[in-house]
């Protein structure tokens, strides 16, 4: 039943947003009680948490399965692109709700959620760090703007990419890759 409430709840987040869906559209679209909601979760910023904690912590794991998977940082980096993309098309509503419903986390647990945020652009940062000090990628980067940069193309696709577009997940990834490592100034 908890993850029948948290799969509604996640559904009813993307649609109607946080503010705007009450512990009564969750049970109403369930056909349970109130008491079913609340032996499960003490409040819907609790529930809105628990989504935010399950989710960084499977990115996180799923990050660091990249990092021992591949070698180079643009491997790495490039799996993380595609990692994220997926995220939008295999999680759906779960991401966009991770994405867009965070600023509804009071701050004792938002800091939680933002600390593992941190980590997880710590990692693309040490990334970009490796990949300068192997000779890799231009010594000229600041990994830490480079990082954000990264996560800023990744991470605002949630509002416009379309899954079931013309556009997969995967012809996105590859797009970002290209602009992340070409560019976009014709050489010569």
């Amino acid at each position: 039943m908890k993850n029948k409430i948290i799969a509604t709840s996640i559904e009813l987040f993307e649609k109607q947003g946080f503010t705007e869906t009450s512990i009564q559209h969750i049970v109403d679209a369930l056909d349970v009680t109130k008491g079913t909601f609340y032996y499960y979760f003490q409040s819907k910023e609790q529930l809105l948490m628990d989504i935010h904690t399950q989710y960084i912590d499977d990115l996180l794991h799923r990050q660091q399965q990249v990092i021992a998977e591949y070698e180079t940082a643009k491997d790495q980096l490039t799996a993380m692109f595609h990692l994220l993309i997926q995220d939008i098309e295999i999680q759906g509503a779960r991401a966009r709700v991770f994405l867009r419903e965070m600023r509804h986390l009071m701050d004792t647990n938002s800091v939680e959620v933002k600390e593992k945020r941190d980590e997880f652009r710590l990692v693309i940062e040490e990334v970009i760090r490796q990949g300068i000090e192997a000779g890799e990628l231009l010594e000229s980067l600041d990994p830490a703007i480079t990082a954000f940069a990264f996560l800023s193309l990744t991470n605002y696709s949630y509002n416009w990419f379309n899954p079931h577009g013309a556009l997969t997940a995967a012809q996105l990834s590859d797009a970002y890759s290209d602009i992340f490592f070409k560019g976009i100034v014709k050489e010569g």
